[in-house]
């Protein structure tokens, strides 16, 4: 048996990670959440997962500005980080896009179709 595909959710609202967590856990994958930026730069060091979903509005540094620095990184330049934002204002998909995010999911989740679109975000990292 293949160990389970893993997802790093990076949001500091905890029942958003939550929620995104369980309906991910319970298609098989194996979830890591981490609260800010320093707790996601800890868990890329341990295990690069297969997706990043990213927050925007993490506490501290904000989540364009970590997707910004783990672009710079030679060993995070091909991650896929998809934008898991709240921010769904004309032109914010377009922007997430522009400063290295692999894809955008807007808050709130569609329970229905959130873990085809993650499963779709990681195929496309994986080359499929």
């Amino acid at each position: 048996m293949s160990e389970p595909q893993s997802i790093l959710i990076v949001d500091d609202n905890e029942h958003n990670a939550d929620l995104a967590g369980f309906l991910l856990e319970e298609a098989g994958f194996a979830v890591t959440v981490a609260r800010d930026a320093k707790e996601a730069l800890a868990a890329l060091d341990r295990a690069p997962p297969g997706v990043v979903l990213m927050d925007m509005d993490l506490p501290g540094q904000d989540g364009l500005s970590l997707v910004s620095s783990l672009r710079r990184d030679p060993r995070h330049v091909g991650l896929a980080i998809v934008a898991l934002t709240a921010h769904a204002m004309r032109g914010d998909r377009e922007r997430f896009l522009d400063s290295g995010c692999s894809g955008y999911i807007p808050k709130p989740i569609d329970v229905n179709s959130f873990v085809a679109e993650v499963k779709r975000y990681m195929e496309v990292a994986r080359g499929r």
